[in-house]
């Protein structure tokens, strides 16, 4: 069946100007070659209602001129006055997030500053920079309500210049599988949605071109967004059906980052987005587990995507992209933090013998993944104390409750692996095993691919590639099943075990698209490095909106490379997670609540912080009985099991048909012309602001600055040798430089056992469980003086890059000078050392000169420095406290008795 010619359709509003009367404001949104523009008139008049009129017309320069011009004579106060403009500008802006009414009446929230972050075949994804909220209804006809201003605030707290992503024209909500795979619908089934479109609509702008193009043109396509990972959803509610869909513009929260891997001059752009749900979102210990509705807290939908930037059309060029999936254990339960806890106990909250939560979870995701589905948990197994345990007996009963009505092909694969136990082996590897875990998944689930696979594959085949899964179509490769990555938070743990599950699905990607003869990649080359980095942001960010603090480990700890600067990061990072859970947390919570719609308030009804808990309003089989009750055993959605292993999501049925907008354009309609819409020849371009030019490079920021090295990113290199160091962020430079300053002087590495925070990334248990990650600092080996010369070639960079200033080749006469009289005076302090030992065992002076030291040292000059000595006393706690680290507690004596009787009778007497 031949497949037609399709396009994302691009939005024609990206430019909105709102201008101002007393009675009307008018939204003039035009595309950026403000060639075509459309009008939308909201009442100001009504104090509670939300009155908007959108004409539906598409309008030119010349006409929305004349339009603005007769409203603005219109509306002054006097026929003929030039002094007072009836018509005022009141701001511009990039989009819409959406309308919202508290009390009163009803605000638009405004788009004003925006950023681009990534470029998807030359589809821009921008970020959220500032936003503008402006009050609709007039000051006179205004019923002021005491407890809007606080509502105002509480909605505010929702920062949306922080991590909130739009775009114009590519489908943010969806994975790139699903927006290719779109496109490559059959050509009879897209025109029969074009005829029914035609049929069906009323506004003649939008069949424009159908008549006039027969049978030629190019067909575009809009999918219905993913409302699981819009975070506006609720915002554009109300004139979602009023508007045309130019001004809906959906938002998604997490992260998006893309760096450009540079191979031998070929631009290959990785891109990183993950996708937070909007479904029982919120804060770290406030949000566990999952709601009745099988949404689980905490979810985010991680998809790399690789391209050949050479080539940008999605019809021509080369794409692939792989998904994976973090989130709470799908069970209802919860960790109380009122006792102020560090390490709240795990609470079941209800009974679930039949799985039913679980299985409205996996219910969702076969639909949009397809099958296997594979878990990989990486709570704690073994305990003193049940605690993380609780959670891995409950969620093994589910599945295996699940998988007995699933057919055995299809089954829930579970992959329980104790990840902070192999932390603290010395004899095992955490990467190592991860990596055996990764090459398993990837195998299984495969990874999508929009071309058939190289010649050069057929000709030299591999024996990895050969065991591949997935669905292999004639278009290329197809992702069936997904893996769930899970610990007890889901970020340091679940962070480290995604980034290998996507270095292996890297290696494959790449390979696929004929860049490397071996689907293999290794750790310390150029293309790992730069994926690393992306992958900790990725996870900084995400850890900031659930927990309120940056990783606490990263790979670089599981790798036990991290600098012993580290352990007091950790530290710090535990710290303010911890702050952030106990005094924050409520109050983002129900920002969240109020900002996703999960709270609306009305007269008459408790307010939001009036509530003991939220819990009733994530849970709505609190509050009403369903009237249709889930099957035990056939728990799945009708259909879905019939097209396994292919995502029902992706499955062309008139379901899913129902979800598109086709219409018909000639080739050069500006609503289907990416290449128009890329390079915007009507704009005056600058390479200094150009994003292809300040993104994240291999070669500049990466890649070895000596001639001659290898300039391959997917060589070895040592630490040493890169752009970029690797001790620690970009933007760290002068933490760098005090780690290459102290290096020599730096401490013995610690043993395995020492413990390097305490908090081992999720809540934690008991001490002997607590993560025990080694964390080295390099170990500075001294050589003589002849094999100096060569290490400081290798090690030490120039004055400017470390400095930050370039110094004199040839010091002034006067410097050597002083240099000279300073080597001098310490030559001569060293014979009068010698000498005055000499003269001292002939003559004592003790009696004679009593000098009292300055330093608590015992000796301190040029050449050597003792410590002072510690007394028994100090080194008795010291030892205790190593003691204490490794398990063995200190008997308590009659002084620690007593103590701690006055401490109890101070406290609670």
């Amino acid at each position: 069946m031949p497949v037609a010619a399709a396009a994302p359709l691009i939005s024609s509003v990206q430019k909105l100007v709102l201008y101002e009367t007393r009675a009307r404001y008018f939204l003039v949104g035009s595309n950026p070659a403000e060639t075509k523009y459309r009008v939308l008139k909201i009442d100001r008049t009504e104090p509670k209602d939300l009155v908007i009129i959108d004409d539906k017309h598409v309008y030119t320069q010349q006409e929305v001129r004349e339009l603005l011009g007769r409203l603005d004579l219109g509306n002054r106060t006097k026929m003929g006055q030039k002094g007072s403009s009836g018509l005022s500008r009141a701001v511009s802006a990039f989009g819409i997030v959406g309308f919202v009414r508290f009390l009163e009446g009803y605000y638009i929230v405004l788009i004003t500053k925006r950023r681009k972050m990534a470029d998807i075949g030359g589809h821009a994804v921008y970020k959220i920079e500032d936003t503008s909220m402006i009050y609709i209804p007039n000051d006179s006809v205004r019923v002021s309500h005491p407890d809007e201003a606080r509502y105002l605030r509480i909605f505010q707290n929702v920062d949306l210049s922080s991590n909130f992503y739009f775009s114009y024209s590519y489908d943010l909500s969806h994975s790139l599988q699903y927006n290719l795979t779109v496109l490559r619908m059959p050509l009879e089934t897209l025109k029969s949605e074009t005829t029914q479109t035609r049929q069906e609509s009323f506004d003649i702008f939008e069949d424009e071109g159908l008549s006039t193009q027969g049978g030629s043109g190019v067909f575009g396509i809009c999918s219905k967004p993913y409302e699981k990972y819009v975070w506006n959803a609720k915002l554009l509610e109300a004139v979602r059906t009023a508007v045309h869909r130019d001004w809906l513009l959906y938002i998604i929260h997490g992260f998006c980052g893309q760096s450009k891997l540079l191979i031998y001059g070929r631009p290959i752009y990785v891109t990183l987005i993950a996708r937070r749900s909007s479904k029982f979102a919120g804060t770290r210990f406030l949000k566990r587990g999952a709601n009745c509705e099988g949404d689980v807290a905490n979810e985010v939908e991680t998809e790399q995507i690789l391209y050949d930037a050479s080539v940008m059309s999605f019809s021509t060029g080369s794409y692939s992209s792989y998904v994976q999936v973090r989130g709470s254990v799908p069970l209802y339960w919860s960790q109380d933090i009122s006792t102020m806890m560090p390490k709240p106990p795990i609470t079941l909250d209800q009974a679930d013998p039949y799985a039913h939560v679980a299985a409205l979870h996996f219910d969702q995701m076969l639909q949009r993944f397809g099958s296997p589905i594979i878990i990989l948990n990486l709570v704690k197994e073994r305990e003193k104390r049940k605690h993380e345990r609780i959670l891995s007996e409950e969620l093994v009963a589910a599945v295996t409750y699940l998988n007995q009505f699933l057919p055995p092909e299809h089954a829930i694969i579970y992959i329980p692996w104790d990840m902070a136990k192999y932390t603290k082996s010395k004899l095992c590897n955490v990467l190592d095993r991860l990596n055996v875990i990764a090459e398993s998944v990837v195998k299984k689930t495969g990874f999508f691919v929009n071309r058939p696979d190289s010649y050069c594959s057929i000709l030299r085949p591999d024996e990895k590639w050969n065991e591949l899964g997935g669905c292999v179509v004639s278009t290329g490769r197809l992702q069936t099943g997904v893996l769930r990555t899970n610990c007890v938070d889901c970020l340091d743990r679940t962070n480290t075990a995604q980034f290998m599950v996507g270095k292996c699905a890297l290696a494959y990607q790449l390979y696929s698209l004929g860049l490397i003869d071996k689907p293999n990649l290794q750790f310390d080359t150029d293309a790992v490095r730069l994926f690393e980095e992306l992958y900790e942001d990725h996870g900084d960010t995400l850890s900031l909106q659930y927990g309120g603090s940056q990783l606490v480990h990263r790979v670089k700890t599981y790798r036990k490379i991290a600098p012993w600067t580290q352990h007091s990061k950790d530290i710090m990072q535990t710290l303010s997670r911890y702050y952030s859970n106990a005094f924050s947390d409520a109050d983002r919570q129900d920002s969240i609540n109020l900002f996703l719609g999960v709270f609306k308030p009305a007269e008459g009804k408790p307010h939001l912080w009036e509530l003991p808990t939220d819990f009733y309003l994530h849970h709505k089989n609190t509050l009403s009985l369903s009237q249709t009750r889930q099957s035990y055993t056939y728990w799945w959605t009708t259909g879905v099991l019939k097209h396994l292993p292919l995502p029902f999501d992706e499955v062309t049925c008139a379901e899913n048909r129902r979800k598109l907008t086709v219409k018909k354009f000639h080739k050069y309609e500006e609503e289907i012309d990416i290449h128009n819409e890329f390079f915007r020849p009507y704009e005056l371009s600058s390479f200094d602001e150009t994003f292809c030019l300040a993104m994240t490079n291999s070669t500049r920021d990466f890649m070895p600055k000596n001639v001659g090295i290898d300039p391959s990113p997917f060589t070895v290199r040592k630490p040493d040798e890169t752009g970029k160091s690797v001790l620690g962020n970009k933007n760290n430079r002068e933490e760098t430089v005090l780690q290459r300053k102290t290096a020599a002087s730096a401490p013995p590495p610690p043993s395995e056992e020492a413990v390097s925070s305490s908090s081992e990334d999720d809540s934690g248990t008991d001490k002997e469980d607590e993560g025990a990650v080694s964390q080295r600092s390099t170990p500075v080996k001294v050589t003589d003086t002849g094999d100096n010369t060569k290490i400081t070639e290798n090690v030490v960079q120039s004055t400017k890059d470390v400095y930050g200033v370039n110094l004199s080749d040839i010091p002034s006469e006067d410097d050597l000078a002083i240099y000279a009289r300073f080597v001098q005076l310490g030559q001569s302090q060293h014979k009068q050392d010698k000498g005055s030992q000499q003269f001292c065992s002939k003559y004592p002076l003790d009696k004679v000169i009593n000098l009292i030291p300055i330093s608590s040292f015992s000796q301190d000059n040029i050449y050597e420095v003792q410590p002072p000595r510690a007394d028994w006393k100090s080194i008795e706690i010291f030892h205790a406290h190593i003691q204490a680290g490794r398990g063995n507690m200190q008997p308590l004596g009659r002084d620690d008795f007593l103590m701690y009787r006055e401490y109890i009778r101070n406290r609670y007497m």
